[in-house]
């Protein structure tokens, strides 16, 4: 049986990490049968990061990894997908993942509020007195990525402004039917919806998760996705 090596559950969320829920999804959506082992510490597993596929003898690090091995070993993810509407797909799972992400990142780590609960709960393994020492370093080099990157240089108003036309984009789409690409979930949803999930799942009020928790079409999206692959 195939192993998935995930973020625990948090903020109600099937795990910390919306690119962990993805994988969950993908391996229901593959029809495969598979088990989850949690770990708070990503740094024994490839490129230090979860999710991973442990496969008998192979360890597949990385959603996009595993979504590429799931699909060599027999998943269609995006059957019945025009050429159009697979590039069109491509171009929804990269705009959650290279953009909406990074929103979500920055509303964790960058905003006191929320980074303290953030703290709390990402690091609680590690003994409260020595957390915030530990940690420290930790948030610094997020947040000068984030800066480094250009997005940790705008103002909350600013950083909205950028999501807005994603999540309308994604709210356009889903005129067409319940999911992305019609009336079955597709490895767009897939990536997708854990990110707005994610959104909404912040655990301060900010003006994003305001924004998505205020979106009945986004929320009811999110939710058909759960109920279909979680």
């Amino acid at each position: 049986m195939l192993t998935l090596i995930t973020y625990p559950p948090a903020f109600d969320q099937l795990s910390a990490s919306p690119f962990c829920v993805k994988a969950m999804y993908l391996l229901n959506l593959s029809g495969m049968s598979w088990q989850r082992d949690d770990t708070p510490d990503p740094r024994n597993w490839p490129k230090g990061k979860l999710p991973a596929l442990w496969v008998k003898d192979e360890i597949i690090g990385d959603s996009e990894n595993i979504r590429a091995w799931l699909e060599r070993n027999g998943a269609e993810f995006d059957k019945g997908l025009s050429d159009l509407d697979r590039a069109a797909s491509r171009a929804f799972i990269r705009m959650a993942e290279e953009h909406l992400y990074f929103h979500i990142l920055l509303d964790r780590w960058g905003d006191d509020r929320v980074w303290s609960i953030v703290r709390d709960t990402y690091f609680a393994a590690i003994p409260t007195l020595l957390r915030k020492i530990i940690t420290r370093p930790m948030r610094r080099a997020v947040l000068h990525g984030m800066h480094s990157q250009g997005l940790g240089r705008l103002t909350e108003a600013e950083r909205l402004d950028r999501v807005e036309p994603d999540l309308q984009a994604i709210t356009d789409r889903l005129w067409q039917g319940p999911f992305l690409f019609g009336n079955q979930p597709t490895a767009a949803d897939a990536s997708v919806a854990p990110m707005l999930a994610a959104m909404a799942a912040t655990p301060c009020d900010t003006a994003l998760s305001m924004r998505m928790r205020s979106d009945e079409i986004l929320t009811n999206y999110v939710q058909r996705v759960a109920e279909a692959l979680g």
